[in-house]
């Protein structure tokens, strides 16, 4: 943990869960002590609407009169287990091409969570991009809105074009 001048502290930890409909949810700091409201706020500054439950995350936080508050975050790493889970279609793709597939803007068309999946579509492009939850939990989210501008890298699956990575619009500009 460091500290700064303004009252803020670094912390690294395990988000709790996060509701995008509630605006809200919590993390969990590795060093301990009480959990720390995550406000949809602070997230969307980050370039991101959602985040996977047990995703890693490092954060500035801060004391205030309701509790301790994330005031920015500075990464993401998905869950650890999002990481071991298989997704077959993804399964007979050599690794290669799928981390060396271009980052594409992109526009989130929907996504249904209860269903595991939507479609976005790319900048340019008619076709519709399979986008899968499994993708999603790697990428470290937890789900996507209508309309959410987004950074995919696509590949040509078995059944057409499909996202192997989703992340927010503005953490791809900065990368």
């Amino acid at each position: 943990m460091t500290k700064d001048n303004e009252g803020t502290r670094r912390v690294k930890g395990l988000v709790k869960w996060f509701d995008p409909v509630k605006g809200f949810g919590f993390v969990v700091a590795d060093e301990g002590g009480p959990d720390i409201l995550l406000h949809a706020n602070v997230l969307r500054n980050f370039g991101q609407s959602s985040v996977a439950d047990r995703a890693g995350i490092e954060i500035d936080v801060q004391d205030t009169d309701r509790g301790v508050q994330a005031v920015e975050v500075h990464s993401i790493e998905p869950p650890q287990d999002a990481i071991a889970s298989g997704l077959l279609d993804l399964d007979d793709i050599d690794p290669e091409v799928i981390s060396s597939a271009p980052l594409e803007a992109a526009r989130v068309k929907w996504f249904d969570k209860g269903k595991g999946f939507g479609f976005a579509n790319t900048f340019g492009r008619e076709e519709d991009v399979f986008v899968h939850i499994e993708v999603l939990r790697r990428s470290g989210l937890a789900d996507l809105q209508p309309g959410e501008a987004v950074a995919i890298r696509v590949i040509e699956g078995k059944r057409g074009r499909m996202a192997t990575e989703v992340c927010g619009w503005e953490t791809a500009v900065k990368s």
